[in-house]
């Protein structure tokens, strides 16, 4: 018991450091943090896990940088507002802030997700959001997102700056330059944490770029990336 006091102690003592308030309901914060890989059995068999408050804070924070966008450039269009969100809540670009601002040190999960799935410190991004809208409101979690993640940690003209949709810039160059593209899922390795997809990326039959991911969305931009930067480049 003052173990586990001195965990919520620690937590609140954080959130109140990096984002500038005190939670009112904690267990919604310590939810966030419980990867399904160590989900408790409750209510009626469910296991519970930061999964709902992903789903929830991803759509809230979609909402909060859509609105802010929207307004920091009023001149420009859907097209680019839509792309550069993208770039922001993209999975790879939440991990980063997600270590970067110390939620990753939170994270209550099983060993082996930890290297086998990529996603977890932005799954736990998007959870932590989830659980200050439930808590606060949305005002409240709008100002924190804006004041304490993008103002303070986010550049938002190198977000703009930086290519993020390999896949079709490698498209794009294939179809300008008369050469055929194809992306092809090779292997599906059955694991313990689920099936590991490769995928190769073929120039005019010929192999440049391979990876491996938990699903093959996640696997292709892996590959497409590694081609953009190795082996093409397109820059």
């Amino acid at each position: 018991m003052i173990r586990l006091f001195a965990t919520n102690r620690k937590l609140s003592g954080f959130i109140k450091n990096i984002f500038g308030f005190r939670p009112g309901n904690l267990l919604l914060y310590e939810l966030a943090f419980r990867h399904r890989s160590v989900a408790k059995e409750e209510f009626n068999g469910a296991r519970v896990s930061n999964e709902r408050l992903e789903y929830l804070g991803d759509a809230v924070l979609n909402l909060i940088i859509g609105d802010y966008l929207f307004k920091k450039f009023p001149f420009r269009d859907e097209g680019f507002l839509t792309e550069t969100r993208s770039k922001i809540v993209s999975r790879n670009h939440l991990n980063k802030l997600s270590v970067k601002l110390g939620l990753d040190n939170f994270i209550v999960s099983n060993t082996e997700f930890r290297t086998a799935y990529r996603s977890i410190n932005g799954d736990a991004f998007e959870a932590f959001i989830g659980a200050i809208y439930l808590d606060k409101g949305y005002n409240f979690t709008r100002k924190v997102v804006i004041n304490r993640i993008i103002n303070t940690h986010l550049d938002i003209e190198d977000v703009v700056a930086t290519e993020s949709n390999y896949k079709s810039r490698i498209i794009e160059w294939a179809q300008k330059e008369k050469h055929s593209v194809e992306f092809k899922t090779i292997e599906e390795e059955p694991t313990a944490q689920g099936k590991l997809y490769k995928v190769e990326i073929l120039i005019d039959n010929q192999v440049i770029a391979f990876a491996q991911d938990f699903s093959i969305k996640g696997a292709e931009k892996l590959a497409a990336e590694k081609a953009f930067n190795q082996f093409l480049n397109l820059e």
